[in-house]
């Protein structure tokens, strides 16, 4: 896999991880229907449809099974945003499971690496 597919996929996870904290950030304590539709949910759509779009343009010329692996790393960012943005806490145990998703992303990667 080409470095400079690697980097969208890493700003496609980033921009989906960015809509997810945006969506939570835009229905916190709404409880009315039109109350989801604000600035907030709107930059969380914004910012997913980006993500979605560049991941789209990736599978173009990547095969699926490489480009999905980077799938996970929506997980860890939204993860960090939701402890560094928001701030929200969790445990050890879940700060383990980031990492171990971390590490089998890694492992993927060297195997994508050396195709």
């Amino acid at each position: 896999m080409k470095s400079f597919s690697i980097l969208l996929l890493v700003l496609a996870a980033c921009s989906a991880a960015m809509g997810q904290v945006l969506f939570k950030l835009g229905a916190d304590g709404n409880n009315h229907y039109m109350d989801y539709i604000n600035l907030r949910i709107i930059g969380g759509l914004v910012f997913y449809l980006l993500g979605t779009a560049i991941w789209i343009y990736v599978l173009s010329f990547e095969k699926l099974t490489n480009v999905y692996a980077f799938s996970a790393l929506t997980f860890v960012f939204v993860y960090s945003g939701g402890v560094f943005i928001l701030g929200e806490s969790i445990s050890l145990r879940a700060w383990f499971g980031v990492l171990m998703v971390i590490c089998g992303l890694y492992l993927i990667g060297n195997n994508i690496a050396g195709e």
